[in-house]
């Protein structure tokens, strides 16, 4: 059986970036390298053949006129997109996968607005294709027991303090999913038990599903392409921003913070976009320092917090969530993407899996993360240029 179900099984950073590279930069030619931060349990490389089948299904596959009617009801979707996605399909020949002695190799290669789609389909296929080699009955059984205790732990939780403002969390688990079925049997449990605390997935295909919010504004990728579209480096935040802000005129308004550093993002950041954006979202680094950052800056720019957003994305769990969401929660709103917990929770180890984006016409792009581990970039010239320009090195 196939694993990818449906063009619109992506998440929907993925559209909203998309459609404003495609307004902004169509012509962007671009490279997105996959790779695996951790020690599976067996060679990725037995995937190949695997990998190549469902590559192969993937690009035979076109948006349904049912799909495309639901993107163009998303308020921030243009229709000029839509039409561009009615005729699109992914080209075979842009993704090559190898296998590298042990490893898997993933590069996409090609004109952005054709490759940058595949990650979320090339992540999820080669985690499901993986856990297949294991007993997926006993980890579905562990997977549901494991659920059903983190429902009733959003049960206990209801009798805490009520604070100002509400607890409220997101499945972001798309990526790095058990499996398509696994994931979709979360987001219906979790929308029908506790609907109180679950606002939505970033899976488009199943917040149509289950009439739930799809979730998702910009990842890595859209700040990390404007190091290259042509701006002095030093500006390329501020560049990326105000695309953004022209594009949205309002909407998707949470802005990723840690592709050069939390400090360096905060440094342009300034009353003009602390204003026009509604929130900031962490992805690296100590989330407790990083949300005292963000909320001494809007103090600084005099913007009262608690008219903003925090949403905190970064390996989380629920009791993880709930300690953030205690210590910030009288201060400012929050809100939790919680991924791989959720939908690959079943007792075996988790892949760490990325595919991220290597070049952007011609030249190497990079992010700089307040994570050990989580900065990418082959080039180390460039890399060690963009340390010095952001003022931004490893302790």
């Amino acid at each position: 059986m196939t694993i990818v179900r449906s063009l619109l099984e992506n998440d929907l950073y993925k559209f909203t970036m998309w459609q404003a590279l495609l307004h902004s930069h169509p012509g962007a030619q671009t490279e997105y390298t996959f790779f695996c931060r951790n020690t599976p349990a067996y060679p990725l490389a037995r995937l190949k053949v695997d990998v190549d089948r469902e590559l192969d299904h993937l690009c035979s596959l076109s948006f349904t006129e049912d799909e495309l009617s639901y993107l163009r009801n998303l308020r921030f979707i243009k229709s000029d997109f839509v039409d561009f996605l009615t005729v699109f399909r992914f080209q075979r020949k842009f993704i090559k996968v190898e296998a590298d002695g042990d490893q898997l190799r993933v590069v996409a290669t090609g004109p952005q607005v054709h490759v940058m789609g595949f990650e979320i389909f090339v992540l999820y296929i080669v985690n499901e294709l993986y856990f297949r080699a294991f007993d997926v009955e006993a980890a579905l059984e562990e997977g549901r027991r494991r659920l059903a205790d983190k429902i009733e732990t959003l049960n206990a939780f209801s009798s805490e303090p009520v604070r100002k403002r509400p607890f409220t969390f997101f499945d972001f688990g798309t990526r790095r999913r058990f499996s398509g079925a696994w994931q979709e049997e979360v987001v219906g449990t979790l929308s029908t038990r506790v609907p109180k605390y679950f606002r939505g997935t970033s899976n488009v295909y199943l917040a149509k599903k289950f009439n739930v919010v799809p979730i998702g504004t910009m990842a890595h990728e859209y700040l990390q392409s404007y190091q290259s579209f042509g701006v002095r480096l030093r500006d390329f935040q501020k560049a990326a921003l105000e695309g953004w802000v022209q594009e949205f005129r309002g909407d998707l308004g949470t802005a990723l913070t840690d592709v050069v550093g939390m400090d360096a993002f905060l440094a342009d950041f300034d009353l003009y976009f602390a204003k026009l954006f509604d929130g900031l979202r962490h992805d690296s680094g100590d989330p407790i320092v990083w949300g005292e950052k963000a909320i001494a800056h809007y103090a600084k720019l005099r913007i009262d917090a608690g008219t903003k957003r925090l949403v905190f994305s970064d390996g989380l769990d629920l009791p993880k969530a709930f300690s953030l969401y205690r210590h910030f929660a009288d201060r400012t709103m929050t809100a939790f993407g919680i991924g791989t917990n959720l939908t690959n929770d079943t007792g075996h180890p988790q892949l760490n899996i990325v595919m991220k984006l290597t070049t952007c016409n011609g030249q190497s792009v990079a992010k700089l993360s307040d994570a050990k581990g989580k900065t990418l970039c082959r080039d180390e010239t460039f890399l060690a240029y963009l340390r010095q320009v952001f003022n931004h090195y490893p302790e």
